[in-house]
């Protein structure tokens, strides 16, 4: 079930994504530090060693990843505004740069709204990123950003059959 990535207007990027387990563990897998750390950690050689989140309306977040090469660190932070669980989380992102050299739009932040139904066991994950801008869109998009969800998303899927075995 891979990643389903569109463009619904000049501002905002639109991920979907299917996974075979039951909405609690896929809101689980988003809100628990020590679960996103097992699974949101990038392409290989990376760590999300900063996982520091407060998952309440107006609780805060902060992840911070970490190349094992040479140690290098980007991250996002930012504040919960909407909180429904299972099935609704509401955030604004800030850009980190840290010492990398990505180039993703900083200052204005980016809101992101996730979103979780579950028909006979199987979670619809719909994350809808609205930018200030086009550009800022434009500038996310090409970081290659869907391509790195779904590394993560693969490796949830790993987590959620052997949970499932």
């Amino acid at each position: 079930m891979p990643i389903e990535v569109s463009q619904p207007s000049d501002r905002e990027v639109r991920v979907v994504r299917r996974f075979n387990a039951p909405r609690q563990l896929v809101w689980d897998a988003h809100t628990k530090p020590e679960l996103m750390q097992k699974w949101c950690t990038g392409y290989p050689g990376w760590t999300l060693p900063t996982c520091e989140m407060d998952v309440r309306e107006g609780g805060t977040y902060r992840w911070r990843w970490r190349s094992k090469a040479d140690r290098a660190e980007f991250g996002f932070y930012g504040t919960f505004s909407e909180v429904k669980a299972p099935s609704r989380l509401v955030h604004d992102q800030y850009f980190d740069p840290g010492d990398t050299d990505y180039a993703m739009p900083v200052g204005d932040p980016c809101v992101i709204t996730l979103e979780l139904s579950e028909t006979n066991g199987v979670t619809t994950l719909v994350n809808t990123m609205t930018f200030v801008s086009k550009e800022a869109r434009d500038e996310a998009v090409a970081t290659g950003m869907a391509d790195g969800m779904e590394v993560n998303y693969l490796r949830l899927d790993d987590i959620f059959s052997k949970q499932a075995a």
